[in-house]
């Protein structure tokens, strides 16, 4: 049996890892298809917006949240976790940061060589970055909907 504090942390975690995935689901499934239409010049003018302003004070919160609370939830039960909900955070948790390392290691330095290539050509922007960038997010879109799931499976 888990303990309050584990059990609060887990529902966080859940609720927070839920909340991201949807974000990533929504990018992947709305916002990309919709930006694939666009002209080289507006949907390198609509990333840029986009990636200034993702990184805001709620996106943050989600960002760091899918680590930080089922970290928490595993570190504060670990001897209370039964042979389900123990290894089902866990692997929650390597999801969550696999897929932020890949946020890191590829998306934002994708991000960045955009936003740096503001006011050149926008077609060679856009052929260095699309496809790449939107190969990562499947992946860790579906890092964190497993991520979810997986939490989901622990409660």
């Amino acid at each position: 049996m888990m303990s309050a504090m584990t059990s609060l942390l887990l529902v966080l975690a859940t609720i927070v890892t839920g909340l991201y995935a949807g974000f990533m689901l929504t990018f992947l499934t709305g916002i990309m298809p919709g930006l694939a239409d666009l002209t080289d010049e507006q949907f390198a003018a609509a990333m840029r917006r986009f990636n200034e302003k993702v990184p805001g004070p709620v996106f943050l919160v989600l960002f760091l949240g899918v680590v930080a609370l089922p970290a928490a939830a595993f570190f504060t039960g670990l001897g209370e976790h039964d042979e389900v909900a123990g290894p089902a955070v866990l692997a929650a948790l390597i999801c969550s940061v696999a897929g932020h390392l890949i946020t890191v290691a590829g998306n934002i330095p994708l991000n960045n060589a955009l936003a740096a290539a503001e006011g050149g050509d926008d077609s060679a922007a856009r052929a260095a970055f699309e496809s790449r960038w939107n190969m990562l997010h499947r992946v860790r879109t579906l890092l964190s909907l497993a991520a979810f799931v997986l939490l989901v499976v622990a409660l």
